[in-house]
């Protein structure tokens, strides 16, 4: 035991009146409601911890009879997110509960020793908290103190846990005791001394969220009253304007628990924990095959990269020795450009090979790219620009061009120049070359260095090497080397990938490959079936991130998405979900009638009709897109209400 705890008057008076039941090893902390102590229960011998009602607090009878009620009401609250209550007891004057001890550290004492959590470790924390107050608000309960120092990560699992429900209160009642909570993370309707219900704890698990991945934070002041003032007053600066590696869909979801306005924050914590669990959800691991390819398979950057200009250097020098110079330069132009492409093509082809396809490379580059900003984030403390890099990036920018412009005049003047004084003077034809030259040696090494010192300052904060490969993968070349390997691949049986695609990407995909095995003759009959396939899984995808945006912007809303002002944004919605489905729907019939084909008890007239229904749906996406724009032009989004500065 430690030596100032046993010279505390409160803990030798408190361990003597729980000798033979507990016995307490030292305080782990204390605040205004209450001490807590670690301790051993001495019957069943294990860890606990008891929280002592302070006794200058327990003289007072209201307060003693309502630490008493709502622990009591605590203890009833059985989950594997709560941290669970043993005992509620008044013994000896003493008024105290006891819990069990989790061994771990709360998710303050995290942030403050390591920083910010991950984008993955913060959500999965978040939801867990959000299940854990679901319980509570569903046994009519009301936490009050949602903040980092009461959420516990327990260590070998990190499974999170809320702690301390001393505070809590029976949903809806009007606090009597004065504002109670930690001002920091108290909702505005709680410093009003407002009726409570379970949104106050998720506007405090939204401020908890906001500290959990950003380290600071939402308001701060000199005194309690001034960051009480601001929560009810002032809007929370957006998570996503921190320039934190958080997904833009989770930044949402802690804006909107943030919203001043109840009704504006998610409807309950189930809600929240569901949101938070889609969130997760699509930053699932992608196949090995997947990741390989968009680390290394589909790169240039080893070490053939670096031997092989020079072995095709070397071979036209060769032929520049046998022939002449111009077919040596033809030989290395030809195989700069083909040995590369041979090499795309290649690895296509090997990929495609083990069921894969050119679309699922989107996926898989996008999440490479969000992985890697987290980590630059974690490395390097922010993904936004400094101060610095936006200097040097201006500096670039102005005289790149510059110093490019005074190095083709140079190399021009020095082409040109015996033509030049043929017609002009020899004195104005040296001094422009003069001019040329100074202008390239004053304004080149400052384009130089400033161009390499952007470079290496936005490499910290950016994957330039993972975005040039996205781009030429997803660009023309991509595309080409894809459609090549396809055709050398021809009939052969492919794997069959697991993959995260989308039901529309998956049916297409199999609907093109049944396409590609059939008879020449077949696929001459079906016309255009191939674009017909790819305008509809276009139009499924678009179809399906719209519908996603305005049940974005209802989630947004809360309870008021209910009201008449957004009748437009649900019918629009829905109606972009049915076409959605009929979308999916005539994928899934061409994919059936190509599959009868192929067992010979189908018909291309038939499969013919169903391209016809499926045109008639894909002429609809773009008349229901238009609506959907219109409808986000005349739309105010209660989220700005909460993320637009004051």
């Amino acid at each position: 035991m430690t030596e100032p705890a046993q010279l505390d008057p409160i803990f030798l008076a408190f361990q003597l009146a729980l000798a033979g039941r507990y016995s307490i090893d030292r305080e782990l902390g204390r605040g205004g409601m209450g001490i807590v102590y670690l301790a051993r229960e001495v019957h069943l011998d294990r860890p606990v911890a008891i929280k002592l009602l302070p006794p200058e607090r327990a003289a007072d009878a209201t307060l003693k009879d309502r630490f008493l009620r709502e622990a009591r009401l605590a203890a009833k609250l059985s989950h594997p997110n709560i941290i669970p209550i043993h005992a509620v007891d008044d013994s000896g004057g003493f008024v105290y509960y006891v819990m069990a001890f989790v061994d771990g550290e709360t998710l303050a004492e995290r942030v403050r020793t390591r920083g910010p959590v991950s984008a993955s470790d913060g959500t999965r924390i978040l939801r867990e908290a959000a299940w854990a107050l679901a319980h509570a608000h569903s046994h009519g309960l009301v936490h009050r103190d949602v903040k980092p120092d009461n959420i516990l990560l327990e260590h070998g699992t990190g499974r999170a846990l809320v702690a301390d429900f001393g505070i809590a209160a029976a949903t809806g009642v009007v606090a009597t005791d004065g504002v109670s909570g930690t001002p920091e993370f108290m909702s505005p309707e709680q410093a009003l001394g407002k009726e409570l219900d379970a949104r106050s704890d998720i506007y405090g698990l939204g401020a908890t969220a906001f500290y959990a991945f950003s380290g600071r934070l939402p308001f701060e002041g000199r005194t309690p009253t001034e960051v009480l003032a601001k929560h009810v007053t002032e809007a929370a600066p957006p998570l996503g304007s921190l320039g934190l590696a958080v997904p833009r869909k989770v930044a949402l979801i802690v804006d909107r628990c943030l919203a001043k306005e109840p009704d504006h924050r998610p409807a309950n914590a189930d809600a929240l924990a569901e949101q938070l669990g889609v969130a997760l959800e699509q930053r699932r691991e992608l196949p090995a095959a997947m990741r390989a390819f968009v680390k290394r398979t589909g790169r240039l950057d080893g070490g053939a990269s670096l031997f092989g200009p020079l072995g095709i250097l070397a071979g036209s020098v060769s032929v520049s020795m046998i022939s002449n110079v111009w077919y040596g330069w033809g030989t290395f132009i030809a195989a700069m450009a083909t040995v590369p492409m041979g090499y795309f093509v290649h690895a296509a082809r090997k990929f495609s090979l083990m069921g894969f396809a050119h679309d699922d490379l989107e996926p898989a580059f996008r999440a490479e790219l969000e992985q890697s900003r987290e980590e630059r984030a974690v490395e390097h403390g922010s993904t936004t620009p400094s101060a610095l890099e936006k200097i040097l990036k201006r500096v670039t920018i102005t005289t790149g061009p510059l110093a490019l412009a005074s190095l083709a005049g140079l190399i021009t003047m020095e082409i040109t120049s015996p033509s030049l004084m043929t017609v002009l003077a020899p004195e104005s034809v040296r001094f422009a070359r003069s001019l040329a030259l100074v202008a390239w040696f004053v304004i080149g090494p400052v384009a130089t260095v400033s161009t390499i010192a952007f470079g290496m300052l936005a490499t910290r904060r950016r994957d330039v090497d993972t975005e040039f490969w996205h781009r030429l993968w997803m660009g023309p070349i991509g595309k080409f080397a894809f459609g090549v390997a396809r055709k050398l691949i021809g009939n052969r049986t492919v794997n069959t990938a697991i993959t995260h695609r989308a039901t529309e990407l998956s049916l297409g995909l199999a609907a093109e490959q049944l396409y590609d095995t059939l008879p020449r003759e077949t696929r001459q009959a079906l016309g255009d079936l191939p674009v017909v396939l790819k305008r509809l899984q276009s139009d499924a995808q678009k179809l399906r991130q719209h519908h996603d945006a305005l049940q974005d912007a209802l989630n947004d809303a809360g309870d008021a998405s209910a009201a008449p002002d957004y009748a437009e944004v649900r019918e629009t919605r829905d109606e972009i979900k049915a076409k959605l489905g009929d979308a999916v729907g005539s994928l899934e019939t061409i994919r059936l009638n190509l599959l009868r084909l192929h067992a010979g008890s189908g018909s291309v007239e038939g499969l013919t009709t169903h391209i016809g229904l499926a045109a008639e749906v894909s002429k609809e996406v773009d008349r229901l897109l238009a609506a959907k724009a219109e409808v986000e032009r005349g739309l105010a989004f209660p989220r700005h209400v909460a993320t637009t500065p004051a």
